[in-house]
């Protein structure tokens, strides 16, 4: 089903959210220490690797950790916590880059949002171009690469300094690709109705089948590893969530009132809380659901038209939308409320589809009418 550029609750009983060790952050792990046998989640994860005593410890995504018999992790966990206060204050006292900055101790909460704001205005600081494009519909971003495509199915793998590392055709599409934390690519082959997996050695295979369902959009949870799918039949849609070995968990198709929550869900994302949210073409809107399925609410735009396409959330919890109708980025909060136009023609963004985050809250932007991805600072 292609579509021009213009225009019941199923709970995951499967579904787990661990959190970090460390305390009083209240994030969901994605990562293992197997030297302190702590579970860790991002932020926490770059402290810890930073930390002195602590720096040349292995970290690995949590599903690749070591177990250990539970005694002896216990044991880890408070040695772990009372040697890390120690050197937390040692390392306040003599604070060896003399900057006057004291490092937070891991008994603060561990959290960038006291540390990060929205900047009063939006910075352009690099822009890449991807050969043989005419335009950029979806950005995929692993850690120190990114993955690019177009409307007509090009999907190319690019380094920070932009050299092309890897190429390959695929049926096209929107928001159709997504990378794990492990650097895993997933991409829909809307023509057959299957998910395909490239891994690191280059090996592809195909993943999952949707059935008699056409698999529109993705996202890979960097939450749990899940994979959730917006999917149409006939003049049905879905999202569908499976687990890290293709087994469906989770089904969300009706809102409490037997209404459709779907039409054209075209871009899928989520946030650190598990809250799910698709960029639905045809609704004209950004349908948000909670993890177990619940609808939360859905964003309209301004009241003058709105086309969502790319979407994505940051680490502050912010929602950030294309608007394909009036060309413009909008920046959302947590609960779908308006902030501001982040990015609009001004900034030299003309016709914007695809919108990423990384990990240093940088924004990478790829647009309809061009081959180049822009990157913009706009949290300091």
């Amino acid at each position: 089903m292609e579509i021009p550029d213009t225009v019941q609750e199923n709970p995951a009983d499967a579904q787990h959210f661990l959190p970090c060790d460390i305390q009083d952050c209240r994030y969901n792990c994605q990562f293992y220490c197997n030297h302190c046998h702590i579970k860790l989640c991002q932020t926490c994860r770059d402290r810890h690797q930073r930390s002195p005593g602590t720096n040349n410890h292995e970290v690995v995504p949590y599903r690749q950790r070591r177990l250990q018999p539970n005694k002896i992790h216990v044991k880890k966990i408070v040695l772990y916590v009372f040697i890390t206060l120690i050197l937390s204050a040692v390392y306040d006292e003599f604070n060896v880059n003399n900057t006057g900055k004291q490092k937070k101790q891991y008994r603060e909460k561990s959290t960038v949002k006291p540390t990060l704001s929205l900047s009063s205005s939006v910075t352009k600081v690099r822009e890449y171009t991807l050969p043989g494009f005419d335009n950029v519909y979806h950005i995929s971003l692993p850690l120190g690469r990114f993955w690019g495509s177009d409307w007509t199915g090009n999907l190319v793998e690019t380094d920070l300094n932009g050299n092309q590392l890897k190429k390959i055709q695929t049926n096209g599409g929107r928001g159709y690709h997504a990378v794990t934390y492990d650097g895993d690519l997933f991409y829909t082959d809307r023509d057959n109705n299957v998910i395909n997996r490239i891994t690191q050695d280059n090996t592809i295979t195909d993943f999952l089948k949707t059935g008699d369902w056409e698999p529109i959009s993705i996202h890979s949870s960097h939450i749990n590893g899940d994979i959730l799918v917006g999917m149409i039949k006939d003049k049905e849609a879905k999202v569908t969530r499976y687990n890290e070995k293709g087994t469906e968990i989770q089904s969300i198709q009706k809102d409490n009132k037997g209404q459709e929550l779907y039409s054209y869900p075209h871009y899928i994302t989520e946030n650190l809380s598990g809250d799910i949210f698709t960029s639905d073409l045809f609704k004209n809107a950004v349908v948000v659901v909670n993890k177990t399925g619940q609808h939360r609410f859905s964003y309209t735009g301004l009241g003058s038209g709105f086309y969502p396409y790319g979407i994505c959330t940051d680490i502050l919890g912010h929602i950030l939308v294309c608007d394909g109708l009036n060309n413009t980025v909008h920046l959302l909060d947590q609960d779908g409320q308006f902030l501001s136009l982040l990015v609009t023609p001004q900034q030299g963004v003309e016709y914007p589809r695809g919108v990423c985050v990384d990990d240093e809250s940088n924004l990478y932007v790829g647009q309809r009418n061009t081959n180049s991805i822009t990157v913009y600072k706009y949290l300091q």
